[in-house]
């Protein structure tokens, strides 16, 4: 069970910049990875590629939101963006 949420710089930088629409989408598909990270709505996955070991949430249909695991019971969030921005 998640315990500790973190964000990157860079995350918040690019959280600032979404329309207000997708930024509280975020906020409450971050709160429902808190709280069921097994919830079929996040489609959450691990990535591979260049990627490898970053895990992956579905924010919207083309959104995304990335992040590590840092532990068990800790998490970073590393980036935020459509699909087409992040997987380039």
């Amino acid at each position: 069970m998640i315990e500790d949420i973190r964000y990157s710089k860079k995350f918040k930088k690019q959280y600032k910049k979404l329309p207000f629409k997708i930024q509280q989408r975020t906020k409450e598909r971050i709160r429902l990875l808190y709280e069921d990270p097994f919830n079929p709505i996040l489609k959450h996955h691990i990535l591979s590629g260049n990627l490898r070991g970053v895990h992956s949430i579905n924010i919207t249909a083309d959104y995304r939101a990335l992040y590590i695991e840092i532990n068990n019971k800790k998490i970073m969030f590393d980036m935020i963006g459509a699909h087409s921005q992040l997987y380039k």
